[in-house]
């Protein structure tokens, strides 16, 4: 499950893992106009771990996804 939310200078996203009984903590997805952070709370710290990515980073990363193994570059547009 997740949701999707549009915030004054955001849209999160968080993704509920609900799944086996060995459940994750939900994931928050925060796309910003200069970057995307990516957010999940460790109970073994009881800290919240972030991730910043820069928009490129985050292209890379959506390509990725379908692509398989080996080393890659994106056009430039």
């Amino acid at each position: 499950m997740f949701s999707i939310e549009h915030e004054f200078d955001a849209t999160v996203v968080t993704l509920v893992d609900e799944g086996s009984p060995h459940l994750q903590e939900d994931v928050i997805v925060s796309s910003f106009e200069e970057c995307i952070t990516v957010e999940q709370y460790d109970p073994r710290t009881d800290r919240v771990n972030r991730i910043t990515l820069s928009l490129s980073q985050m292209k890379d990363l959506a390509a990725a996804l379908s692509l398989p193994e080996g080393v890659y570059t994106r056009a430039k547009r």
